[in-house]
């Protein structure tokens, strides 16, 4: 049964790579090729996305040749976003797509435990304990019982040097992860799929801190200090690239986060540092067989390999394919009758990797993909099925070619086979299938179910470690070529072709028939007054009828009850529109939409989002459609607001939501009046990524000495497009409140920030999301007075979170007070704050 279990998971494990089939220029080809006969494995260790050093990942894959995993314990859900208003789990989404496209450039493949990250902490104590310590620490043994590496680098070192609590928790975790996958008595119920592993060798990516900066060498006077040096900057001719330039291409994925990196055509020398284990003494792979004599029995397809790669031929590669497949028969027969759970783990993976590069040398190209981009459940949908020779003199059969569903299996035999091609030949077949209503969504997997604070629920033992979901429909090919009989899997995606641009593929969506879509995502009423709240219906199939209702907390009403719909087009929109009204005793709490289809029950809605940035393939989620209601008092003293976006938020639409005439400006138009504002808002980071207000600050300053209020929400302190960013002089740190309910210090308790037009409480401190603020200010001229202070536990208080000055007739004010955050999320105290914010001198 355990062998059953290992070829599953060496399909789950493999690469997943959906969007775009793979292709091999020469060099690559010829890469691949020798690192057939190179066993052995490297796990990279950390807690974000871009944590990874992509330098040395590149340099075990590309220049070690040995098999590269990058584990990393969260998909990056508490970060900033500097391309999008896209937040949590969203941003989590987006970071995910971005580590996939960064192994694809650099060679290595990705894995992720259920942590979710709930943003930054300054504690591997509090860290362990959001995320429940033995939950993450059961999916790092699952991965690495699963991956099997022989040496496991991490990050960061296991104390608070790291930076950041999430960094120390991951190095502390990986120690324990190193000896729980070695033992038995730790997470039995995995041993069911797997065997134990004991990694030869723990070591630290070391880095110090000299100066007050990072330095990869380690600093004098460390004589036991273990370690030992690996050289990035080596040229791989078959690439045409260093590891360092790669690493700049890998690194440059990371575009949420602002990390595009120039190539460095030098040297970098880093230190491997031992933790446990057996110490390398000189390399880090010392004292490892990283060939197949590590197993025994596997001589001679490992002769014919080495054979093969002496004799390729980038322009004939064709010639080698009777010896690939003399290899691959031996290394099936082997994997069939080895006892031994290691070698048969390898011969899995080494083989399909061998197929691949086999299918290469005869230039086989296969791919399915629907003649449309999203079908819904219970519709029908058209295929293009392909299947292209393009090089070699032996004929290919294709015998058989059906479509599977990854949940349900088998949908359809392909008919009108077997079909014989000679290159260079195409073999194009069309079909349609029919979507089952049993089938699921396309919602990422680890988002089907509400996560908690630190977890993401996923119920599923195989699915945990994927970076994301198996194709929900795959081309299963049986061909023959000669006496070898080999299966080809391709998923069904979607293709089409950008005029401006070039053709693109995108995963196959899979949704609801219909879905309901939200404006956003709390609505906040100012006593018992009614709001009319708009939501937009959406048909993925046609011929859609039914209604759709309010299920409402305590104490609120909706008119009409009920609306009917009747959508006849597939991608049809419809609006509805609900008058929600508060009693004097209403409760908040979340308003779920109900959809009922015609013929079935009535069930909870759920939206469709989908995230379109062209580094990444495109996305679709399924939130559930359903917003927060509250009641507040809230008074406003000027609502003409002009808003200059940033990196992206929601704080505009949040304003024009409670009341705010919100108009969007861009940072070239400060030179025009700007009288007729009430208050000119900064958008997260437009400092950081408006250029023209390099010349639109000087703007803004006269504006306030004029009688205007400007609010300039947080920046980070690096990529500044002007120091000028305050009407007196500023300057930005890196200093954060991380602890969303710490206490918060009215330092002017009479001043008008906190009590004009609305009076500021502590309640009003009450249920904020993730953070109180980040990167407040450092260093300020004495002309700012400071409103509040606050403080993560043990730590002196912070005055930097929101600073005031009078300049002229105006005011000025700049916060690191995570607005961004809390409005969305429909804190009532953070609207009233802000209010304040905006108020008339």
């Amino acid at each position: 049964m355990q062998r059953i279990y290992l070829l599953l998971l060496a399909c789950a494990f493999a690469q997943l790579a959906y969007a775009q089939p793979r292709s091999f220029h020469a060099g690559e080809l010829q890469l691949a090729l020798k690192k057939l006969n190179v066993v052995g494995s490297v796990l990279y260790l950390a807690a974000h996305p871009d944590d990874e050093n992509t330098a040395l990942i590149a340099y075990f894959a590309n220049e070690r040749l040995m098999r590269t995993g990058y584990l990393s314990l969260t998909r990056g859900d508490g970060g900033q976003n500097l391309i999008g208003a896209e937040q949590r789990e969203l941003m989590g989404l987006i970071r995910t797509q971005e580590l996939i496209q960064a192994r694809k450039t650099d060679g290595g493949e990705q894995f992720f435990t259920r942590a979710n990250d709930f943003g930054f902490s300054k504690s591997a104590k509090e860290a362990q304990q959001i995320w429940d310590k033995e939950q993450v620490l059961a999916d790092m043994v699952w991965v690495i019982r699963n991956f099997r590496p022989d040496v496991i680098v991490t990050r960061f070192p296991p104390s608070r040097d790291a930076g950041h609590g999430h960094h120390e928790a991951s190095a502390i975790l990986a120690e324990e992860a190193f000896k729980a996958s070695a033992d038995a008595s730790r997470f039995p119920e995995q041993l069911k799929y797997v065997q134990t592993w004991q990694a030869k060798r723990l070591v630290w990516n070391a880095f110090w801190r000299r100066n007050g900066q990072f330095s990869n060498q380690p600093p004098d006077g460390n004589a036991n200090i273990q370690y030992v040096n690996v050289e990035l900057g080596n040229y791989n001719p078959l690439l045409g690239k260093s590891n360092l330039g790669i690493a700049a291409e890998s690194r440059s994925m990371h575009k949420s986060q602002g990390f595009g990196a120039g190539k460095n055509h030098g040297t970098r020398l880093d230190n491997l540092q031992h933790t446990l284990g057996s110490p390398a003494k000189t390399d880090i792979l010392d004292d490892l067989t990283l060939s197949w004599k590590r197993f025994e029995g596997t001589e001679g397809f490992s002769k014919i390999l080495e054979n093969a790669y002496q004799n390729y031929k980038p322009e004939n590669p064709a010639l080698i394919v009777p010896m690939l497949k003399e290899a691959y028969q031996k290394m099936k027969q082997f994997e069939g009758s080895t006892q031994n759970y290691e070698a048969k783990f390898w011969a899995q993976q080494k083989s399909e990797d061998l197929k691949n590069v086999l299918l290469a040398c005869i230039g086989l190209w296969a791919e399915g993909n629907a003649t449309e981009y999203s079908t819904a459940l219970g519709d029908s949908l058209g295929l293009k099925l392909e299947v292209a020779l393009r090089m070699g003199n032996v004929p290919l059969m294709i015998e058989k070619a059906s479509i599977h569903s990854t949940a349900l299996g088998k949908i359809l035999d392909v008919d009108s086979l077997p079909k014989i091609l000679k290159a260079p030949q195409l073999w194009t077949k069309r079909a349609v299938i029919y979507i089952n209503p049993n089938e699921p969504t396309t919602q990422p997997y680890w988002l089907t179910e509400k996560p908690t604070q630190g977890l993401f629920s996923v119920k599923d033992q195989l699915m945990r470690g994927k970076p994301e979901n198996l194709p929900a429909f795959k081309l299963v090919l049986q061909v023959k070529f000669q006496d070898l009989s080999l299966v080809i899997e391709r998923p069904i995606t979607y293709k089409w072709v950008k005029p401006e641009d070039t053709e693109i593929y995108r995963p196959l969506e899979v949704t609801p028939q219909v879905m309901v879509n939200v404006a956003q995502d709390a609505y906040l009423f100012a006593g018992q007054q009614s709001k009319d709240i708009t939501f937009t219906l959406y048909a993925n199939k046609a011929n859609r009828k039914g209604q759709v209702s309010l299920q409402l907390p305590t104490g609120w009403t909706a008119e009409p009850a009920l609306h009917t719909f009747q959508l006849k087009n597939k991608e049809e929109q419809q609006k509805i529109t609900f008058r929600i009204t508060p009693s004097a005793n209403s409760q908040a709490g979340t308003a779920k939409l109900m959809l009922k289809l015609e013929g079935e029950e009535a069930k909870p809605a759920v939206g469709i989002q989908r995230i379109d940035y062209r580094h990444i393939p495109l996305q679709t989620v399924f939130p559930q459609a359903e917003i927060f209601l509250d009641r507040f008092d809230m008074q406003m003293a000027g609502k003409q607001i002009g808003y200059i976006e940033g990196a992206g938020d929601e704080v505009a639409q949040c304003l024009e939501q409670v009341g705010y005439t919100v108009t969007r400006l861009k940072a070239d138009a400060l030179s025009n009046d700007l009288s007729q504002f009430d208050a000119i808002v900064l958008g997260v980071r437009a400092y950081n990524t408006q250029n023209d207000l390099k010349n639109g600050a000087t703007h803004l300053k006269k504006y306030v000495e004029q009688g205007g209020t400007v609010v300039v929400q947080y920046n980070t302190n690096q990529s500044l497009v002007t120091k000028e960013i305050g009407v007196y002089p500023l300057t930005l740190g890196r200093d954060r409140v991380t602890v969303e309910d710490a206490p918060v210090t009215f330092l002017l308790p009479e001043h008008a920030l906190l009590n004009a037009p609305n009076k500021i409480t502590q309640k009003d401190f009450e249920g904020w999301v993730q953070e109180r603020g980040l990167y407040f200010a450092q260093k300020w001229d004495e002309k700012y007075e400071t409103i509040l202070a606050s403080a993560d536990p043990e730590e002196p208080a912070l005055k930097g979170g929101l600073l005031y000055a009078k300049y002229g007739k105006g005011k000025y004010i700049y916060t690191g007070l995570a607005f961004f955050r809390q409005l969305p999320a429909g804190v009532k105290g953070a609207y009233r704050l802000f209010a304040n914010l905006l108020a008339k001198p």
